[in-house]
């Protein structure tokens, strides 16, 4: 009977820690149920983070695209401007013997070219400028969007780290990083 006994009071205490076990371990889980939250943060995070890294991504090829099709604006302009001087060189050599009909018809079609060249040259310079514009702005806008994405890619690790270390603070800073990302981003896109 002893024996039985011992037995049902090592069963008793047994018992007792387990509940003081699955209390413990209840109570870490309603000490740590925050940590889900951060988790959900950092996917949030990671997202908004990923959009932002397309629209940097965007700007920055438009920046490309936009320059070079000003280098290719300037290089027509300065084409224009070899052919005029090529032109008036031509047209004042031939101004001594304007009185060969054949020169006269020729040098009338070179003043006919030089006054298109003017022309030309105007309005690859006006479309240079205004992909010159475009170019600047999507840099300036591609900028803002990077530095959003460096400010994302930091509360990430911020947030990483704080399920790691359980630090509480930590999380609060990545939220913050994520909102000055997320006021970042509305400002390159105003």
């Amino acid at each position: 009977m002893d024996k039985l006994e011992t037995e049902i009071n090592e069963l008793k205490e047994f018992i007792i820690d387990l509940k003081a076990d699955r209390a413990a371990t209840k109570e870490k889980e309603k000490r740590e149920a925050w940590t889900k939250y951060v988790s959900l943060t950092i996917v949030i995070i990671a997202v908004v983070g990923a959009v932002a890294s397309q629209w940097a991504a965007k700007y920055g090829s438009q920046t490309q695209m936009s320059q070079i099709k000003a280098s290719d604006q300037w290089s027509y302009y300065e084409s224009k401007s070899i052919k005029q001087h090529l032109d008036e060189n031509a047209l004042a050599e031939i101004m001594d013997r304007t009185n060969n009909p054949a020169m006269a018809a020729v040098a009338k079609k070179l003043s006919v070219a030089l006054s298109k060249y003017e022309t030309e040259k105007t309005n690859a310079m006006l479309k240079a400028q205004a992909f010159e514009a475009k170019r600047d702005a999507a840099s300036i806008r591609g900028g803002k969007l990077a530095t959003s994405v460096s400010l994302f890619s930091v509360s990430i690790a911020l947030a990483s780290i704080c399920t790691v270390t359980k630090k509480k603070p930590l999380w609060f800073i990545s939220m913050l990083l994520a909102v000055a990302a997320i006021a970042q981003m509305v400002l390159a896109l105003m």
